[in-house]
């Protein structure tokens, strides 16, 4: 990419390399959801090198990597690696509790090696997608009562499952699963009464949003590849362009079910969160 030609008419592989150094530093943490959304949109709008040069000016260029860390400490912490994730210390919050309302405990923040929480006709939910351990070992203790409770784990994490339901129970579903080298393991126990706890394993939006970028790229590989094939081939046979044209509308039909399941899982979410917050508002939860 230049500056000294603006007006040059870019390239799919020029944008698809913006986009890998965006998809680099969602995952470093340089940007947040709602701009590399904004950025991505506008790379894959941009038709010349000088749309393209002010997306990624503020990021580092690709496999350069700042000289100290002032803030992530030694190499390798919260990079995503479970090592960097499991920090000791005595956890940012260690209790959470809902009387006729609701609470929450979502995004970055270091659990305990015990967190406490108490639900009373209302609801929390205890998100450890983005989370940082104080342990390898840390204990979800749930006491529901006339209530709901909901423990979202990421893949990989091991889930053992505790709790001691009457009228009510604990979600036992992701029981069973080992879990990844170096991996916390989650103790979920406590009590539901008239309630429920439910445990549910999930990706966070930018890791499902960086995975549709892999299959996405993938994609554009895998046509050039058939269109390098056949041009090489050239007009000897009549088979090859059905084949290409059978494996085009087979690619096809793989996108649209990925992309209609995408949307049904986008959907779903935010019909919670929306529904989680109207809950908060009108019971005055935090």
């Amino acid at each position: 990419m230049t500056e000294d030609l603006p007006e040059l008419r870019a390239s799919d592989a020029d944008r698809e390399q913006v986009a890998e150094v965006l998809r680099d530093a969602l995952a470093e943490g340089r940007l947040d959801m709602e701009e590399f959304e904004e950025r991505l949109e506008a790379t894959y709008n941009a038709r010349t090198y000088g749309e393209l040069t002010p997306i990624t000016r503020d990021l580092p260029a690709p496999g350069v990597t700042p000289p100290v860390n002032m803030v992530k400490g030694p190499a390798g912490a919260g990079t995503g690696s479970w090592a960097g994730r499991i920090v000791g210390g005595e956890g940012s919050s260690t209790w959470g509790v809902a009387i006729l309302g609701g609470f929450q405990r979502k995004g970055r923040w270091t659990v305990p090696k015990r967190f406490n929480s108490l639900v009373f006709w209302g609801g929390g939910e205890i998100d450890l997608r983005e989370a940082n351990f104080a342990d390898r070992e840390v204990v979800v203790n749930c006491v529901a009562i006339m209530g709901g409770m909901s423990v979202v784990v990421p893949p990989g994490v091991e889930v053992v499952v505790r709790g001691i339901g009457i009228m009510g129970g604990f979600d036992t579903r992701e029981e069973g699963v080992p879990g990844e080298p170096g991996a916390p393991r989650v103790i979920v126990t406590g009590f539901a009464f008239w309630g429920g706890v439910g445990v549910e394993r999930k990706l966070t939006r930018a890791e499902r949003l960086r995975l549709k970028e892999e299959r996405r790229q993938e994609k554009l590989e895998r046509r050039a590849a058939r269109k390098e094939l056949q041009g090489s081939r050239g007009d000897r046979d009549g088979f090859g362009d059905a084949s290409d044209a059978l494996e085009e509308a087979r690619d096809l039909m793989r996108e649209h079910q990925e992309e209609r399941r995408e949307r049904h899982e986008e959907r779903r979410e935010r019909q919670q969160e929306r529904r989680d917050e109207r809950h908060r508002r009108r019971h005055g939860g935090h």
